[in-house]
């Protein structure tokens, strides 16, 4: 009876582990969630072709693939004069909820990739015979059972979870680089109206100072009224375009907010959105967005886990083994008497023909996705790049060439108008090319910073927007 029993308690024990799979036991450390951080996309695509050369070694691992971590980053000091960009960022890192939905993808992945592993439970249960037989109580006693898992089919279910991994930590690290670019965008935004509130300030006190000199030029009867008007017109229009640059900075502050996460008043921001930056080569972003893009990093995480998966369908229909041992007690002789059964499921018609046939055509399926993704990261890389040089020549050729002949005529037309001796209409034309050229200059570097930012964030924008499945 002892002897059975331990037989029994035997077979558990061997039920819970791999059918003939050496299994490597690892120390599960925690990681915080807020403190994971990928590694690039090509250090990435490292980890699936190891994981790759593990699985087809046998090994059924034991923990997941790891997240690379890093201490927290300290936010920087804000400047006495105001924040910069790089405050802003540190804090929508912290706090934008889509990095913090990201990263809890990963955590329920390396849950999901735990339980795949796992082996079914063991049955047990009470088993009688012949009751009443002859008066006698019967056979009496009680069965376990077990299902063995065949085929490496636990292995394999990890090795699709650990691509599904991958893929959420690029995905994590898209969603980062998400955040940033757009902080940068916004801030430019930001940098831009301020310099437009600046400069509509400027174009009131020069529309103040023309008001000034025609109301002393009519008392002199040397202009008409018409000509007093105009130039109060030209304030009038000064103080509109002043209030519509600060409801633009006030609009831009807002964005700011909701991107960073944290409710921020309109302050200054340290930056100078006319320092140029150098200009771009196409040969060289090309190469560095499709070299290090997560987008495409993780539809060739895709295509890894679609290949397990086709993987795992073929062998499904390797029938599992079944077995039961029973231990019973007979009341009419007085003996102990055991069974034991196995069995397995015969695959005469359902050998998951259907499941391969999909797993083929969604490995296919993903194949093209990569493709796909890499011809439109050089769409849209073309678009940013194009509008980016061309931003970027007109607000040099403004900034070197235009912009200082307006200051220049701007200012000899004022000085002779004070005295005298150009009309109010030469001022009036004058003010208006200069407030014309500057408000164009603004527009170009707004248009040149948004394309510089989403290319040097790998084209990824959009951070609050759903995420990708």
């Amino acid at each position: 009876m002892k002897a059975l029993a331990l037989t029994m308690l035997s077979i558990l024990a061997v039920g819970c582990t791999s059918s003939g799979r050496k299994s490597t036991q690892v120390a599960i450390s925690p990681t915080p969630v807020a403190a994971m951080k990928p590694a690039p996309a090509s250090i990435e695509a490292v980890k699936v072709v190891a994981y790759e050369q593990a699985a087809d070694s046998g090994e059924i691992l034991t923990q997941p693939p790891s997240v690379a971590t890093a201490e927290p980053e300290s936010l920087p000091p804000v400047e006495p004069d105001g924040i910069t960009i790089e405050n802003l960022q540190q804090m929508a890192l912290a706090n934008n909820p889509a990095v913090a939905q990201a990263a809890a993808r990963v955590d329920a992945l390396q849950g999901k990739w735990f339980q795949a592993g796992l082996p079914p439970n063991p049955s047990a249960g009470y088993a009688a015979n012949e009751i009443g037989d002859e008066g006698h109580g019967g056979q009496q006693g009680g069965f376990v059972g077990q299902e063995y898992i065949t085929g490496g089919k636990l292995r394999l279910d990890r090795a699709i979870v650990t691509q599904e991994i991958q893929r959420a930590q690029l995905q994590l690290h898209a969603t980062q680089l998400r955040v940033t670019t757009d902080v940068r965008k916004a801030s430019y935004a930001a940098l831009v109206a301020q310099r437009r509130v600046e400069l509509a300030s400027e174009l009131l006190r020069f529309s103040g100072e023309a008001v000034q000199a025609s109301k002393e030029l009519q008392e002199a009867e040397e202009i008409p009224r018409a000509g007093l008007l105009q130039t109060e017109v030209e304030q009038q229009n000064a103080a509109i375009l002043q209030q519509t640059a600060r409801n633009e900075l006030t609009a831009a502050w807002r964005q700011l907010s909701a991107t960073v996460g944290v409710e921020l008043p309109v302050q200054q921001l340290v930056g100078d959105a006319t320092r140029l930056p150098e200009m771009l080569d196409w040969d060289e972003q090309l190469a560095r967005v499709t070299a290090s893009s997560p987008e495409l990093a993780a539809a060739m995480a895709e295509i890894v886990q679609r290949q397990a998966a086709l993987r795992r369908a073929r062998v499904e229909p390797i029938p599992n083994l079944t077995t039961q041992v029973s231990v019973q007690f007979d009341d009419a002789t007085n003996d102990t008497i055991a069974s034991v059964q196995a069995g397995v499921p015969l695959p005469l018609w359902n050998r998951n023909q259907g499941g391969i046939r999909q797993a083929q055509a969604e490995a296919a399926e993903a194949t093209r996705n990569a493709a796909r993704i890499e011809l439109d990261l050089k769409r849209r890389l073309a678009e940013a790049y194009q509008s980016y040089s061309t931003a970027r020549m007109q607000a040099q050729t403004y900034a070197t060439t235009i912009l200082p002949k307006a200051q220049q005529t701007l200012e000899l037309v004022q000085r002779g108008y004070r005295l005298g001796e150009v009309g109010y209409l030469d001022l009036l034309n004058a003010q208006r090319t200069f407030s014309q050229t500057n408000l164009a200059y603004l527009d170009a570097l707004a248009v040149l910073w948004a394309n510089r930012t989403e290319i040097d964030g790998l084209l990824l924008t959009g951070s609050l927007a759903a995420p990708p499945q």
